[in-house]
Order: structure tokens, then C-alpha cells, then sequence
């Protein structure tokens, strides 16, 4: 039986109306007959993440912003943040893991960010830290309602655009993303599917456990798609996973860069996460993958090192492959 209490349809046009004018509507770009990308690298902060974080911001009082917003990130959700926090005029720390990729914690500062930085275990109870010290208010990364309804905007947004999408394909980290997406289609008859990296395929362990499964942080730490290394779902979540969402996916570390190198010759110049999706609709058996799919490009912020590496690989090879 699906829990009540989790959200819908109503709770993310709520977040759309607040996100109206922030967040960029983003097109949904043909690739191959019956398969398209959702161009969530074409935010203003390269991610998708601005739409939670915004929309989380936005509903605290004015005398809770001013105090400051406070995150643990390791990278887009603390840059969407920042950015967030210098268009409401606020402070705004960021906890960043010290795996997290530079480029990505540069963004941060670059945007006014303060920065701690810390062990990846560390992170959540640093953030209460500076919480605690600053008065100022925690904007998780995914395991909040009113994040999780902004990121919902996405999944309303493609089913607005393509009616008579079939499948909608999601990379899956904490989860918040794909869980407002479910939401935005609960009822509609959409199938979600999520995708996530081997490495951390806690979500597919989880769903095949019937509870919430934590994969070890050396493991998880070892994926390239540095937006997806959760170590487990959120408690708010994991039931829209296990109730909302058809099945999950693991892709390998090569399905990843090779999905990255086919967006990158297609125009889609995304990062190892934002490439997580597609690789996961390539992965599906051919009846799944003969229906009409949106895959969710999450992100653009790219590792360069990482990525030149990736590129590098495909010219001692044949050709990129196409989608179709």
C-alpha cells in the first residue's frame, strides 16, 4: 500500500509557482526516435539542484533566512545554495567532503560560499555545527519536503512537455530528485525508473532488501559520478523509491563514460552523474527501451580531469556511438 503521507501531484505545483522566474524551464532535446534529455545542465548553476534549494529557502521566514542557510554538499547542491543565497541577500556556509571535486568547491566559493571542509562522514554533524554556532538553518541536499517538491518541477515540467511520454529514466543519489519526480507523476501513469552507479547502488539494494540498505563510503567514494555518492537513501526518500518508482538500475564506471561521451557528441555537455540516467535507459532490455523516455541529464559540472580522460579514451577507439 502506498504511504499517504507521501507527496503529490498538488505539493510540487505549489513549488512551481514559487520557482516561476528562478529556476529555468529547461528543454527536453530529442536524441533518437523515442528517446529525449531533460537539459538540467542548462540551469543558471549547471545542476538542478537550484530548484530544491530555492524552493526551500523561499518558504522560511524572512528573520530565518537572514540568520543564514547551511548545507552539506559536494558540490551542486552547495553551489545551487550560494547562488541562491546571493540572489536573497544572506549568508550561506557550506560543508564540502574533502573528496569533493575541486572545481566543483571553487564554484562554491566563487559564489560567496563559506567554506568547512571535512572527512566525508563528517559532513552531516559538522553542518549541525555551524547550525548550532550561526543560528542559521539547514537546507539538506535531498531529504527535505520542501526540496524534494522543487526538484518534483522536473517531472512536472516533462510530463507538461512530451503528454504522452511513456518512461521517465532518473539518476538516483539520496534520492531527492527522483522521489519529487515520482511525485510530480503519481497517478499519471508514467513509469519512473531510476538509475544509479553500481558503486553506490544502495537504492536497487535497498529496494531488493525491502529496507534501507548503506553501502561503505570507501565504495561509494570510488564512482566518478561524484553527484550520486550517498551512502543511503533519506528516511523521506526511501518509501517514495520503494512505493512511487517501477525499478532501479545500476550502470558500471564504463557505462557511465560511455554514456558521457555519446552526450558529449551529441550536443550535451554533461558530467558523469548527469550522464547516469542514460546510461541506465541504455542498459534496459529492448521493450523497456522501445518506450517513449525522457532521461534526466541532472547536471553539466563536469570534473575536467575526469572528463579529458574519458574523451581521451574514445580516440584510441571507433567512432561515438549514437542513440539511435
Amino acid at each position: 500500500m502506498t504511504d499517504p503521507a507521501l507527496l503529490g501531484p498538488g505539493d510540487v505545483a505549489a513549488a512551481a509557482a514559487v520557482l516561476d522566474g528562478v529556476a529555468v524551464r529547461t528543454a527536453v532535446t530529442d536524441l533518437a526516435p523515442g528517446f529525449a534529455v531533460k537539459r538540467e545542465d542548462l540551469q543558471p548553476v549547471g545542476a538542478f539542484k537550484v530548484r530544491g534549494a530555492f524552493h526551500a529557502a523561499s518558504r522560511l521566514a524572512p528573520e530565518r533566512r537572514a540568520a543564514g542557510l547551511v548545507t552539506h554538499s559536494s558540490g551542486n547542491h552547495g553551489r545551487a545554495l550560494a547562488w541562491v543565497a546571493r540572489r536573497l541577500g544572506v549568508p550561506c556556509t557550506v560543508v564540502a567532503p574533502d573528496d569533493a571535486v575541486e572545481a566543483k568547491v571553487a564554484a562554491m566559493a566563487e559564489l560567496g560560499a563559506r567554506l568547512v571542509r571535512v572527512p566525508a562522514d563528517e559532513r552531516e554533524s559538522a553542518a549541525d555545527a555551524v547550525v548550532a554556532e550561526t543560528g542559521g538553518t539547514l537546507i539538506p541536499p535531498y531529504d527535505h519536503p520542501h526540496v524534494i517538491a522543487g526538484q518534483g518541477t522536473v517531472g512536472a515540467e516533462i510530463l507538461a512537455d512530451r503528454p504522452d511520454v511513456e518512461q521517465v529514466v532518473v539518476p538516483i543519489g539520496g534520492g531527492g530528485l527522483i522521489s519529487g519526480i515520482a511525485a510530480a507523476l503519481r497517478g499519471s501513469g508514467v513509469r519512473v525508473i531510476g538509475a544509479e552507479p553500481e558503486l553506490a547502488g544502495d537504492a536497487a539494494a535497498s529496494r531488493r532488501a525491502g529496507e534501507r540498505v548503506r553501502f561503505p563510503r570507501e565504495q561509494v567514494a570510488a564512482t566518478a559520478a561524484d553527484g550520486l555518492r550517498a551512502t543511503v537513501l533519506g528516511e523521506l526518500t526511501w518509501p517514495h523509491v520503494r512505493d512511487l518508482v517501477a525499478d532501479v538500475v545500476t550502470v558500471d564506471e564504463e557505462a557511465i563514460a560511455d554514456a558521457t561521451r555519446r552526450l558529449h557528441a551529441a550536443g550535451v555537455p554533461c558530467e558523469a552523474s548527469g550522464a547516469v540516467a542514460t546510461a541506465g535507459w541504455l542498459a534496459l532490455p529492448p521493450a523497456d527501451r522501445a518506450r517513449r523516455t525522457v532521461a534526466v541529464v541532472s547536471g553539466g559540472n563536469v570534473d575536467p580531469a575526469w572528463l579529458a580522460r574519458v574523451l581521451a579514451d574514445q580516440q584510441e577507439r571507433s567512432p561515438v556511438p549514437t542513440f539511435g
